[in-house]
């Protein structure tokens, strides 16, 4: 089924109806603040939009929280790519030696681009670890959870038990680390 799309108001928040091949209703609110709702096809508009109406507070909460995390991005200057080497490289030198042995000595690639949605990134079958840019400017026990968190991902593709188990067996604190990175998304 093609998607069809039209643009509605309910509430006095403008949003785009997408009508597709969806289960249940799916509300998004993008980075740029703007508002999707997916619905199954033979949805009523009218139910479309008392969904959204009863998710107004919701929206308009988060709406101020995104548009102000977006703004404080495009404020905040972007590490060097030799602050961040530098960075990571520090990391790294804590964190290998815990993997050094189950690897078979073979150290992965380690890269960085600029990302903003993630932390890090695994790539098991091209035997690499990209890390966000910005993470560089996180506190370094921060950093070492993400690059942690992205070896074990060798180990374990997914995020179910085994994965959490293994973090913890390394990182007991990785729940604070982790949550440094939360704190510090919220502040933005």
């Amino acid at each position: 089924m093609k998607t069809k799309t039209q643009t509605r108001c309910a509430a006095g928040l403008e949003y785009t109806l997408e009508i597709k091949a969806v289960k249940r209703l799916n509300l998004r609110l993008r980075r740029d603040g703007s508002i999707a709702l997916s619905v199954p096809p033979g949805t009523p508009a009218a139910v479309a939009d008392d969904f959204v109406q009863r998710k107004a507070d919701w929206l308009r909460t988060a709406r101020q929280r995104v548009l102000a995390r977006e703004q404080a991005l495009q404020r905040r200057q972007p590490p060097t790519r030799g602050e961040c080497a530098a960075v990571f490289a520090r990391a790294d030198a804590k964190i290998w030696p815990l993997f050094r042995q189950a690897l078979g000595g073979r150290k992965p690639d380690i890269r960085m681009r600029p990302m903003e949605t993630r932390w890090g990134v695994c790539s098991p079958a091209q035997y690499r670890i990209t890390l966000s840019t910005w993470l560089a400017l996180e506190p370094m026990e921060a950093v070492e959870y993400v690059l942690l968190h992205e070896y074990a991902h060798f180990f374990h593709p997914n995020h179910q038990a085994q994965f959490w188990a293994l973090v913890e067996s390394l990182m007991p604190d990785w729940k604070r680390r982790r949550q440094m990175l939360r704190h510090t998304g919220e502040e933005l």
